[in-house]
């Protein structure tokens, strides 16, 4: 899909207003977070001089790893008449024949593995990443699909970008390859310009990082259908977890001739992907007919000047009430 392009005038926090202007986006290459596991190990006593020891615990994972996909197995796990298991999802791809002898699979189900995973603790896979939690081997799954220290995914919506990793790596991801305006403070004042407003189509949007109160945040700003009519939507994001995003409020302010929307919440954490915000109004929304007035003019041109600030919600132990702690 074309993009359109969107002129963006931007200072904070004193800074000099700049013309920025926003490129067409190329695609890039994507590359994962990752980081190496430490090994398991350990000796056996009983082990043949010479031989390598091998941890029981590494043997068992071993076992139940798929041999298509090297997923863990979990019930039902299927086997052939010659003992070759593999997980369920698999066993449809290879069209019921054994990847490893080419037998038909059947039906036979490996009762022996299943009852023999039930038995196994193992750590999560974040552990690595910080994660010190250990499970029972089929509470592992459920627990990893929402662990805290589970890599993000890159917040920059448009090009559909498949890097993962944690705040730091994603920050510097942000600023390095996708060229995103980054910004110190809490406060901010963005004009966005755009010379043909009647041209919609999902395609006109602004990504800009801010860093206070030592952490960052990201504000979108774009336009799209809604229904039949066009609109225009800014709102903030958390790079972080939505337990840390509700410590911060923010504000978003648009308005010319005597008129002004003002829009007040919490950010959103990047955990919901920007479709999921931006598909639930959960943002500042300006009709276009109101765009177009807060514009001026002959109404041929989108100027927009769109303010607001970050605060951080500090608890008083005394009163029991939230007090806002505004950055200076």
């Amino acid at each position: 899909m074309e993009m359109d392009s969107i002129d963006c005038v931007s200072f904070s926090d004193g800074m000099d207003e700049d013309e920025i202007q926003h490129h067409t986006l190329h695609p890039h290459h994507h590359s994962d977070f990752s980081s190496n596991k430490p090994r398991n190990g350990g000796a056996n006593s009983n082990n043949v001089t010479g031989a390598p020891a091998i941890s029981p615990a590494t043997s068992v994972h071993e076992l139940l790893e798929c041999p298509v996909c090297t997923n863990s197995m979990y019930p039902p796990i299927h086997q052939c008449h010659n003992g070759h298991t593999l997980c369920s999802t698999c066993k449809t791809r290879v069209h019921n024949r054994c990847p490893t002898c080419r037998q038909e699979l059947g039906d036979i189900r490996c009762l022996a593995l299943e009852k023999v995973a039930e038995s196994l603790e193992l750590p999560c896979k974040y552990y690595s990443l910080g994660c010190p939690e250990i499970f029972p081997y089929y509470s592992k799954l459920k627990h990893e699909t929402v662990c805290n220290f589970r890599p993000y995914n890159c917040p920059y919506a448009g090009s559909e970008c498949s890097v993962v990793g944690d705040i730091p790596f994603l920050v510097a991801h942000l600023r390095d390859d996708h060229k995103v305006d980054m910004h110190t403070g809490c406060t901010f004042n963005h004009r966005y310009v755009k010379s043909n407003p009647r041209e919609v189509e999902n395609a006109t949007w602004m990504l800009t990082v801010f860093h206070c109160f030592g952490q960052y945040f990201c504000l979108h700003f774009e336009a799209f259908q809604l229904g039949m009519a066009p609109v225009y939507m800014a709102f903030l994001r958390f790079m972080g977890d939505e337990n840390e995003a509700r410590n911060y409020s923010y504000s978003l302010e648009v308005g010319a001739n005597g008129r002004k929307l003002i829009w007040e919440g919490t950010p959103r954490s990047i955990r919901d992907s920007h479709r999921k915000v931006r598909d639930s109004h959960d943002g500042l929304i300006i009709q276009r007919n109101m765009a177009l007035f807060f514009s001026g003019g002959d109404k041929k041109e989108l100027k927009l000047r769109v303010t607001g600030r970050i605060w951080k919600e500090q608890q008083n132990p005394d009163a029991g009430v939230c007090i806002p702690n505004l950055c200076s």
